[in-house]
């Protein structure tokens, strides 16, 4: 038989990773609030208003502005009274094709000269006189320049054109 000599081999452990120290510092500084109390609250925003309103001084219109708004009801008036000399045409009246043309000419400029004014878009009489327009062109281009304007489209759109037209008068 055979000798068998074990041999006895000690295992030793892996020794500890070496320890970091941890700092401890006494903190004497305050919570800190994430809200504002309405105290300073009301304070911020009063003298954020103040500054605001000192700081930028009142614009008064422009010469040039008062004379492009002046433009701009000598053109929409213009527009007007062609939109109710074309919707109050007879359907035999013969000249009905080359009012409808002229009306359409008159309204495309007008709206691609007014349609990129930014101070207009707001503007009531615009609103209304652009619906108005978009109606009657609408109307032209699908049925033709010879086609009656149905009774209900006819009554909004000189509706349209009265509140506009009131809107011009007031400026707005």
């Amino acid at each position: 038989m055979a000798s068998a000599s074990a041999t006895a081999t000690l295992v030793k452990p892996n020794p500890p990773p070496p320890h970091k120290p941890t700092i401890i510092t006494a903190s004497v500084s305050p919570p800190i609030r994430h809200t504002l109390l309405r105290r300073e609250f009301l304070s911020l925003t009063a003298a954020s208003t103040l500054l605001l309103t000192q700081s930028i001084p009142f614009v008064a219109p422009s010469p040039a502005s008062a004379a492009e708004d002046e433009e701009y009801v000598k053109d929409t008036s213009v527009v007007i009274s062609k939109v109710r000399t074309t919707l109050s045409m007879e359907r035999t009246d013969p000249n009905v094709a080359d009012t409808v043309a002229e009306l359409r000419e008159a309204s495309n400029s007008w709206v691609a000269k007014y349609r990129k004014e930014k101070a207009l878009l707001g503007k009531a009489s615009f609103r209304d006189m652009y619906a108005a327009l978009n109606a009657v062109s609408g109307h032209y281009v699908s049925f033709g320049p010879t086609a009656p304007i149905p009774a209900k489209r006819k009554a909004r759109i000189l509706e349209e054109m009265e509140t506009a037209e009131k809107a011009l008068s007031r400026g707005r």
